[in-house]
């Protein structure tokens, strides 16, 4: 790369970072990001798309069809014996004005240990890993074409970074993290959250940790609020939409069926939310964890 263009790249790379998006654009980001919610409803989940000034959407998985791409099986200490991951598609791509850096595992069923502990747990385990990898697939389908215009473009910058992380490991839960980034004039992340209760082969819902008809999102919700509150009072560069007149319909009330959320390794909830769910973009994608002490009267 000329070390002109390679200046350019670094100053546009270092605007990323900026808050850079004014009223209207924000107010298009959250529509964007309601139509998401809904579509989670229906068993759908999909990368939410942002709409900014000069902003060109790049999350990506690239296709099963590159020679760059690597079949290598993992294993991931504390998963036990039902669940290995897989990395089935790596990528990397770059040019003047764009940078794609892709790694993404798949969740795949250890069945010769599985089958001979609990076939119902195998064959549950099995179907959902199946649920949770069509829906990155679906991600990558919806999103491969749109990637593949825009590298048409002859103007302006694109960076992309996608991969998966287990977050959290324990003897009861199991929690794969998709990590999703794009910029270009400014940087947006959105990530997706995919817990397995490995004692049923079930995925993990919110509500399946609660007594029933317990009112666990107007507490948990409330004990969010605290910690906003406190953060911002303790740091004024922290900002939540919460009890501001001016932004009413995007004030944080409660939390829903469909919010993120894992469990760590102390057994203690953790709410996630995306860049602009509960903040402006600059405060990036944030967590609260909820003490124990919170929730103990109403967890199974």
């Amino acid at each position: 790369m000329k070390g002109k263009d390679m200046n350019n790249l670094k100053k546009v790379q270092e605007e990323y970072n900026q808050p850079v998006m004014n009223e209207k654009e924000v107010t298009k980001m959250k529509q964007r990001m309601e139509e998401a919610k809904k579509d989670a409803k229906k068993g759908k989940r999909r990368i939410a798309e942002f709409v900014a000034a000069a902003a060109v959407l790049t999350f990506v998985i690239l296709p099963n069809t590159s020679a760059d791409i690597a079949y290598a099986m993992t294993s991931i200490p504390g998963l036990g014996k039902l669940v290995e991951l897989v990395t089935f598609r790596e990528y990397q791509y770059e040019d003047e004005r764009n940078h794609a850096d892709v790694k993404i595992d798949k969740l795949t069923v250890s069945s010769e240990e599985a089958l001979q502990e609990d076939t119902q747990k195998s064959e549950t385990l099995k179907k959902t890993t199946d649920e949770i990898n069509q829906e990155i697939a679906d991600i990558t389908d919806k999103l491969v074409n749109e990637f593949k215009e825009n590298r048409q473009n002859e103007e302006g910058f694109q960076e992309m970074v996608v991969k998966t992380d287990v977050i959290c490991t324990t003897e009861d839960y199991f929690t794969l993290k998709l990590i999703c980034y794009q910029g270009a004039g400014s940087g947006a992340e959105w990530d997706y959250f995919y817990t397995i209760d490995l004692n049923t082969g079930e995925r993990l819902q919110l509500k399946d940790l609660f007594v029933e008809n317990s009112d666990y999102k107007g507490v948990i919700s409330e004990n969010i609020k605290q910690q906003m509150r406190e953060q911002m009072q303790a740091d004024e560069s922290v900002k939540y939409w919460l009890d501001d007149p001016q932004v009413e319909e995007w004030n944080f009330k409660t939390i829903t069926d469909d919010t993120s959320f894992y469990l760590n390794e102390d057994g203690e909830i953790v709410i996630c939310f995306n860049e602009g769910d509960v903040g402006p973009m600059s405060m990036g994608t944030v967590e609260f964890t909820i003490p124990k002490d919170v929730t103990a009267g109403i967890m199974k």
